[in-house]
């Protein structure tokens, strides 16, 4: 049943949620560099590390997402170019 509707579903809108995620991602990382300031400025000793871990493992999960959907839509378009 899901894989009919996976299969169903046009470039058009595949392209708009792809947006959609690609916008979301970028909230991501900016709210994860928000908290990560606000924790180095508020936070001290064994907390701080704690808290800026956790900050940085949602930032670069956020952005290997990114980069991921960057680097195969760049296969994508010079696959098809060539």
């Amino acid at each position: 049943m899901v894989e009919n509707i996976i299969r169903q579903t046009s470039k058009k809108t595949w392209y708009r949620l792809s947006i959609y995620i690609n916008l979301i991602l970028f909230f991501i990382v900016a709210l994860g560099i928000t908290l990560m300031y606000s924790d180095f400025i508020t936070k001290t000793g064994t907390d701080l590390w704690v808290s800026v871990t956790r900050d940085i493992a949602i930032i670069a999960v956020a952005l290997a997402l990114i980069f991921y959907q960057f680097f195969r839509n760049l296969y994508i378009i010079m696959k098809r170019s060539l």
